[in-house]
């Protein structure tokens, strides 16, 4: 899961929310000083798809279940994304509708690439059963691989409305990571507002999704319900940080894919507990 100009944005997302930390001091201290029950941290898993190309499984099927079963036990939120060949997203819908069977209040959430609207709604329906939260993740249309392999769309706010006003659970846009993705949300005013630049793999712009979120998060929150964020987090004080400034909810791909594939469920579940404020502190 590399990233673009050699990697650039991604290391400026691990190393970003220190320089955020930094310069909000006085705010994430105010945070620490809540309650405990007001600071347990939303946790959720990113959408990831690609097991053998991106994480290094042999077979694509074995990935899914494997990640969502062991999230799910931990209290962890349940997100799948979109792929190419459709099998990927199929796969992921399967992982989640066996947990809600035995969990209907799970949290869960699927992202789909920004094709043709009528594609999207057809694997939103796909998906309605078993999700709480239908985004489209419109900075997919960046990578370069994916849009060479099939037809993505540069969403427009006319585009996403539609698609907000068709699903009848809460509506998210993934992938706000520029001024004209601000205008977008001004707009559309999503329900979710999810700050991302797909781990540093888009061609948008040099930048971290820390300071991107820092520096309009409170702008954001004028035209949607919550704001979610990933990018870089790596550490309790990187999700205390986030969550201090506003995040609702914070989400975490590469660590717990590698911690799965390092050393399987039983070392997944000490990665979702480091990253536990309450545990670990601040």
């Amino acid at each position: 899961m590399g990233g673009v100009r050699n990697n650039e944005n991604f290391i400026l997302n691990c190393s970003a929310w220190q320089t955020v930390r930094n310069n909000n001091i006085e705010r994430i201290k105010q945070f620490l000083d809540l309650e405990p029950e007001f600071r347990i941290p939303q946790l959720t898993i990113a959408p990831m798809t690609g097991a053998v190309e991106n994480i290094g499984f042999a077979r694509e099927s074995d990935f899914y279940d494997a990640i969502i079963q062991a999230m799910h036990k931990v209290g962890v939120g349940l997100s799948i994304g979109d792929g190419y060949p459709d099998e990927k997203l199929k796969f992921g819908i399967q992982a989640l509708q066996k947990i809600k069977t035995e969990a209907p209040e799970a949290q869960t959430s699927v992202f789909i690439k920004p094709y043709s609207n009528e594609r999207i709604f057809e694997r939103f329906e796909w998906a309605k059963d078993c999700v709480k939260v239908a985004g489209v993740d419109i900075d997919s249309y960046n990578i370069v691989t994916m849009r060479n392999l099939v037809k993505l769309e540069k969403k427009t706010a006319a585009q996403l409305i539609e698609i907000k006003n068709h699903v009848k659970i809460p509506f998210a846009i993934k992938g706000i990571f520029t001024q004209e993705d601000i205008e977008l949300v001004k707009e559309v005013k999503p329900d979710i507002v999810y700050i991302s630049n797909h781990g540093g793999r888009v061609d948008t712009r040099k930048g971290s999704t820390a300071e991107f979120f820092a520096e309009h998060v409170d702008e954001l929150k004028n035209y949607c319900d919550e704001i979610w964020v990933d990018g870089g987090i790596r550490s309790p004080r990187d999700v205390a940080t986030a969550m201090a400034l506003g995040a609702d909810c914070v989400l975490i791909g590469r660590p717990f894919a590698s911690a799965l594939c390092h050393g399987g469920p039983e070392e997944l579940c000490g990665k979702v507990l480091e990253l536990s404020l309450l545990k670990y502190g601040f």
